[in-house]
């Protein structure tokens, strides 16, 4: 066979062997989690391992029903925290990333400034953001727009200038104008990017809320879980993280349905 020939053979053998993986992944995925729980469970039974170092799945679950009520209201503050804190860091990205857009040289006068707040890690920067503004919400809100104004912000440019070159020359060639050029291609181009970064930044909107309550806090998840490992609590502080962990998987998979339903630059 000659290398041109063998080149354009088609893989059927791994087209066939995919075939059944594609038909029982569905049936799968379901059980993955209650069996990665279950061998987690037996493991740590038949080891005797202590409580307060790694508490079965069946404990945790218990102490985090027990305890709903607790719970539920420590994630309701938290949550709350979070949305209020990744509204103000997504919007003032948005606004940097447009004002970019139609004046360019503002990019290289504040990306340095940026770059460099970045580059303080979070447990610098909450303890003074308590020590400012008090155990109330406001660090809080403060420390989650901070982390996720950077990764909104580096999305939103990346997409107001992933547009279409010929179709960029043909608007100007028709001498639209800059509002026109970003209402009519700029902005449908970074649409998707929008999605990109809300399923980047809820993760980060949740962390940031945490690490600010741990710092200090009356009330809130990054509270439960700080009281937890202060006492060595196990349990307890496995069910706030399984919480947290919950909260974010549903916020992901909200944006990326959302994204599924205003797919319309697909079109």
């Amino acid at each position: 066979m000659s290398r041109m020939a063998f080149l354009r053979a088609p893989a059927l053998p791994i087209t066939r062997m995919s075939w059944p993986v594609r038909r029982w992944m569905p049936l799968v995925l379901p059980f993955a989690l209650p069996a990665a729980l279950l061998a987690w469970e037996l493991i740590v039974r038949a080891a005797r391992v202590p409580v307060y170092l790694v508490p079965p799945p069946s404990k945790i679950l218990s102490v985090l029903w027990v305890e709903r009520g607790l719970y539920l209201r420590a994630a309701a503050v938290t949550m709350g925290e979070a949305i209020a804190g990744l509204a103000i860091g997504m919007g003032v990205a948005l606004g940097l990333a447009v004002a970019a857009t139609f004046y360019p040289p503002l990019e290289r006068a504040v990306m340095p400034l940026v770059l460099l707040l970045k580059a303080i890690p979070l447990v610098a920067i909450a303890p003074i953001l308590t020590l400012w503004f008090g155990f109330g919400p406001i660090p809080k809100v403060l420390m989650t727009a901070l982390l996720t104004f950077y990764p909104a912000l580096v999305s939103w440019m990346t997409g107001l200038r992933a547009v279409d070159p010929a179709a960029l020359e043909l608007m100007r060639a028709w001498d639209a104008s800059d509002w026109e050029i970003f209402r009519y291609l700029r902005w449908p181009s970074a649409w998707p990017y929008t999605f990109a970064a809300l399923k980047t930044t809820i993760p980060l909107a949740l962390i940031g809320a945490v690490v600010a309550e741990w710092t200090g806090a009356s009330d809130g998840l990054g509270r439960v879980m700080w009281l937890a490992q202060t006492n060595l609590d196990m349990p307890r502080l496995f069910a706030a993280a399984l919480l947290l962990a919950a909260i974010s998987l549903a916020g992901y998979a909200l944006a990326s349905w959302r994204e599924r339903h205003s797919a319309w630059w697909r079109s």
